[in-house]
Parts: structure tokens; C-alpha cells; sequence
């Protein structure tokens, strides 16, 4: 029997995203009742430009006091749109506080502060959602803390980021450079006036410490995750990859230690072999690879950004979180238990394909190789090539078996060293096989 009292929802952040949920809690407003099992109404919606026309949004909803809107008491949910830190964590605590449960999207927060929400969540008994944070309209969050709950997740590898992977995808199949690629993303909307978020890795590692939280019963906060951008990516290195048979992509990678004693987190470009699934991944699309022990390889596919995508896992867990409002119930908190350390970028074993500028002479290959047999890194294979452009000079590209990556950056330095050695033109991790 449905409940005829609605359940009021407050809105923060009427954009892209919010416009979009607020439009799909009006023209799906029967089907949701009937999932639910009462009506939820829109009961107020913060924005920082009150004059803005938004379609579709009775006018006397709309306010700039977003503190007095989660304050009401009357507000049963509280879906947060608006991203950044601050106000949003004062704002979400307060929802807590005055008996609200909350849906967020927020992933540079939960992030950063994903535990003390968690446990501000628990003291009054609300629920904290948060679907939309990592992949858009991919079910990736619920499958990791409720499907997956009772197996043992090993690892978690995934292309996170639509922007990058459009640009990366461009530079692969029409030869674009970075520049390039990058403002054709902007021209058709992927990529942000300011795309430094995206480019430089801050997005994709926000969801990398998430998901390494959730998949290793751990707190991982974004400062534990490595992170590098896709901005020192050229062309050359798009080119090299495709002749090893692979294509670059901008990796998250969350892993437990062969031990269980440790994880890692890191987000980084790195060639995969065209073999791998993950490098069909095109355009914006985003795609990610779960290892656990009993479930063995499972592949998340989809549309990781955009108003209707991102709406879709909002309004996900609007209807997960006011069922368990109905049932006087709370859905999965923060699981926390295994308090594993996050291991340095250095110790996190990796291949590398070193690509050097060297002297083309007799010589330099026994050089070169010596460098790594001091630095204990062994070799699987070596190329080299004779430049016309450049008299007197050789393209030596090296790819390494796996090894720790502080001995691997190590002997890049030592080779910097050497007479012999030009320039390093490019270096880059080598995974998936």
C-alpha cells in the first residue's frame, strides 16, 4: 500500500546536473511513487543565481539560503549537487543534523573527508549515497559495497575520466597532438573552460581513493593517491605504443598488496595492449575492471559524465535512501575495518618503456644496459633505430620487465647521467598484461 505523504527532497546546485534531476523528478514523478512506495516532491532547490530562468522548476522553490533549506526539519533527503569542499560539507553535515539523508556527487569531498561524513552519517542514524561521484551513470559503488560485500576485491582497473579519454582517443585514431585534441574536446563540450581537473588527473584520482576505499574496507584519502596528468603525453608516445600493438589510456589503479597487508592507489597514463578490453574504450566513455577472488574479472561500461547520466545514479540512490527512509532503516555505511596503509608510488611494482635520445655509436647499448643492471631492473626488450633527421644520433626505446618503481625512476636518472644518452624522450608505465 503506498503512503500518500510525500517525501521532501531539497536540491543544492540547479546546473547540469541538478536541472537534469529536478526534470526527471517531475516527468517521472508516478513511476518513482510506485518504486518507492510513496510520492517524493521537490520541496526546495538552492542556487547561487536566483534570477537564472530554469525551466520546468516552480520559481517559489528556488532560494540562495541553502543552510536555511536543510535546516527545515521537514526535509526527508537532501540531494547535493553543487561540488567543491566547502559550503557542501557544512551543508551535508547539517542535513544530518536535522534528520535529513543525503545523495551526493561529490567526489573531490568524499574524497577528502569521506570518512568524517560517513561517521557524522552514522551518529544520527542517516544514509550517505553517493553513486554519482565516480562513473556517471555506471552502478559501480552499490555492486562494490553491497554485490561484492561477502568476496574479496584483489583490484580495481578503470578508465575514469571521460576528458582525457576522449583526448587520448583522438590523438590515437586521427594523430592529433595533445593541444589539439584538447580543443576539439572543449568545442564539443567534454572538457571544462578550465579542464585542469580533468587533465592534470584530480578527477580521476578523487574516484581512484574513493573506489580503493570502498573495495578494500579502507580509508584512502586523495593525498595517498599518485597522480599524473595526461599533459606530458605527445604524439610520439601515441605512435610508440601503437607499434608495441598498444594505445595509451589514463589509468586508475587500485591494487592489494600480494600480501594483504598494504594497498596502492594511482592514477597514471600507461600503454595497454590492444588485446585488453580496456582499450576499446572510445570517445567519452568510461570503463572499469574489478578482480575479486570468487567473482573473478568483472567489466563496468558506460557514460561516466554528463547531466543524464549523472542524473540517472543520483536518482538511484534518491530511491534506494527513501525506501530505507520508509523501512525505518539505514543502507551500508563506511566499512573501515581493515585499516590497511597505502604503500608509496615507490614500492608499487610497474613496467616501464623508456624511450632515449643516444649517440649512435658502438657502445651505447652496453652502456645503457649496464645502468640497469645496477639498478637490479631487467630488460625484456630493446629497439633501436638510426635517426635521418638528426646525423650522428639513434632512437633507443627500452621496455622493462616489472620491477618497483622507485628502481625504475632511478635508473632514468642514471641514465640522464650518461654522455651517451641526448635526452630522454619519453617515459611511460606499461600495464595490463
Amino acid at each position: 500500500m503506498m503512503r500518500t505523504r510525500p517525501l521532501k527532497v531539497a536540491l543544492l546546485g540547479c546546473g547540469v546536473v541538478g536541472s537534469e534531476v529536478a526534470r526527471i523528478m517531475t516527468t517521472h514523478a508516478d513511476d518513482l511513487a510506485a518504486r518507492i512506495g510513496a510520492p517524493v516532491e521537490l520541496a526546495g532547490v538552492a542556487v547561487r543565481r536566483p534570477s537564472k530562468v530554469r525551466e520546468g522548476i516552480d520559481p517559489a522553490l528556488i532560494t540562495t539560503d541553502a543552510t536555511a533549506l536543510v535546516k527545515r526539519g521537514d526535509i526527508d533527503v537532501v540531494i547535493e549537487v553543487i561540488g567543491g569542499v566547502e559550503p557542501a560539507r557544512t551543508l551535508i553535515t547539517t542535513a544530518f543534523e536535522h534528520g535529513a539523508s543525503v545523495v551526493s556527487a561529490n567526489k573531490a569531498l568524499l574524497a577528502e573527508d569521506g570518512a568524517a561524513l560517513h561517521a557524522a552519517a552514522e551518529q544520527h542514524g542517516r544514509d550517505l549515497y553517493y553513486e554519482a561521484a565516480v562513473a556517471g551513470a555506471i552502478p559501480l559503488v552499490r555492486p562494490l559495497r553491497e554485490s561484492l560485500a561477502g568476496d574479496k576485491v584483489n583490484r580495481v582497473l578503470g578508465i575514469v575520466n571521460g576528458t582525457t579519454n576522449f583526448i587520448l582517443d583522438r590523438m590515437d585514431t586521427s594523430g592529433a597532438g595533445y593541444s589539439e585534441a584538447l580543443d576539439e574536446a572543449t568545442a564539443l563540450g567534454y572538457a571544462e573552460a578550465d579542464p585542469t581537473a580533468d587533465v592534470e588527473g584530480f578527477d580521476a584520482a578523487a574516484k581512484a581513493a574513493i573506489l580503493a576505499g570502498i573495495a578494500f574496507h579502507t580509508r584512502v584519502r586523495i593525498g595517498e593517491v599518485h597522480r599524473e596528468g595526461i599533459t606530458e603525453v605527445t604524439a610520439a608516445d601515441i605512435a610508440s605504443a601503437r607499434r608495441m600493438g598498444c594505445t595509451v589510456k589514463l589509468l586508475a589503479i587500485c591494487e592489494r598488496a600480494a600480501d594483504g597487508q598494504s594497498v596502492t592507489a594511482r592514477v597514471h597514463p600507461a600503454m595497454i595492449p590492444l588485446s585488453h578490453p580496456l582499450a576499446s574504450v572510445r570517445e567519452a566513455y568510461n570503463a572499469v575492471f574489478v578482480e575479486a577472488e570468487a567473482a573473478g574479472q568483472l567489466m563496468f561500461y558506460g557514460p561516466g559524465a554528463g547531466g543524464s547520466p549523472t542524473a540517472s545514479a543520483v536518482l538511484g540512490d534518491l530511491v534506494a535512501v527513501c525506501r530505507n527512509k520508509l523501512g525505518e532503516a539505514t543502507g551500508p555505511g563506511e566499512s573501515a575495518y581493515t585499516r590497511l596503509p597505502v604503500s608509496p608510488m615507490g614500492e608499487v611494482v610497474t613496467r616501464y618503456h623508456i624511450s632515449l635520445d643516444v649517440a649512435d655509436k658502438p657502445g651505447v647499448l652496453a652502456q645503457v644496459a649496464t645502468v640497469f643492471a645496477e639498478q637490479g631492473v631487467s630488460i625484456d626488450t630493446v629497439r633501436q633505430q638510426g635517426r635521418q633527421d638528426v646525423g650522428g644520433e639513434a632512437s633507443l626505446v627500452v621496455v622493462t620487465h616489472r620491477a618497483p618503481d622507485a628502481a625504475l625512476s632511478a635508473t632514468v636518472e642514471a641514465l640522464r647521467k650518461l654522455d651517451t644518452v641526448r635526452g630522454v624522450a619519453s617515459i611511460m608505465r606499461v600495464e595490463g598484461e
